[in-house]
């Protein structure tokens, strides 16, 4: 089975697509881009997220995934690198997923901020040092690969930050 790239961009202007990719000056300008594009993405959490179920924010994550799949894919080609630094959106729109269920079970007694710091620190985690095998992820093709290893990093530090809220409650 072949991952076959969105093609619906191809029309656009290259500077629109990388500045949609690296959103803007923060993946552009700014040192530790994919750091930046985390923060955004927690900010885009906090602000739009907060109060959805966890289905709605799954959808949500599921399509804003599939658009980043195709701006990282195509920007990457302009840029011609397989995975740029700059290209950050893929950071930016998996970060709800970190904080699926984060109003109920042992996460809901804990202070938001700690919960958002947590959740940020766990996928910064995840992300860099792409452990489980989430590093072979990065070998799918074109934004499908820039986009799903993130992906998975992201559900990997919603479980740890499930984990450790459990833990924190046991004592």
């Amino acid at each position: 089975m072949t991952l076959a790239e969105p093609t619906w961009l191809r029309r656009l202007p290259a500077k629109f697509v990388i500045r949609v990719a690296t959103l803007g000056p923060l993946g552009q300008c700014l040192p530790a881009p994919g750091t930046w594009g985390s923060l955004a993405g927690l900010l885009y959490t906090l602000l739009l997220f907060r109060r959805l179920s966890w289905a709605e924010t799954l959808v949500y994550t599921l399509i804003a995934s599939y658009v980043a799949v195709a701006f990282t894919g195509e920007a990457a080609k302009r840029m011609g690198r397989k995975d740029p630094g700059e290209v950050i959106l893929d950071e930016f729109v998996v970060m709800p997923l970190v904080f699926l269920f984060w109003h109920s079970g042992f996460t809901a007694h804990l202070p938001e901020w700690v919960v958002a710091l947590a959740g940020f620190g766990l996928f910064r985690f995840y992300d860099i040092l792409k452990p489980l095998g989430i590093r072979r992820l990065q070998s799918w093709p074109g934004g499908w690969g820039i986009v799903v290893d993130d992906f998975v990093a992201a559900l990997a530090a919603c479980a740890t930050l499930h984990f450790g809220a459990w833990l924190w409650a046991l004592r």
